[in-house]
């Protein structure tokens, strides 16, 4: 079933456009994804944070790019943090120690990129 403001292809049950802020939504005291591509180079899912949730300490073995669709969150990325907000954009590199702390409600597009082995 589709979500208000997004399409799906009906036959593939697939995203196929529409209004990212309501792609997932606010859940009092939790977090919320949707994945919306998932394919063996990468994958794109948004994320609703309530304020005061995150995500710990983690690495990834591939770079991510989070774009801020609404709100705000420290990410700390190698021991540094940055406060990104609204239409802001933060690279997190591979392998790179970063974690999430929303400091207010806070949606993101996570863009993960797989660099294939070579």
């Amino acid at each position: 079933m589709a979500m208000p403001g997004s399409q799906e292809d009906s036959s593939e049950g697939r995203f196929t456009g529409g209004n990212a802020l309501e792609l997932a939504a606010y859940q009092a005291g939790g977090v919320v994804s949707r994945e919306i591509i998932k394919k063996k180079t990468g994958t794109v899912t948004v994320f609703a944070f309530d304020k005061g949730e995150g995500l710990s300490e983690h690495t990834a073995p591939f770079d991510a790019l989070v774009h801020v669709l609404d709100g705000a969150a420290e990410i700390t990325i190698g021991g540094t943090p940055h406060t990104v907000r609204k239409d802001e954009l933060i690279v997190m590199p591979a392998n790179v120690p970063h974690a999430l702390q929303a400091v207010e409600r806070f949606k993101m597009m996570l863009v993960m990129i797989r660099e294939p082995a070579g």
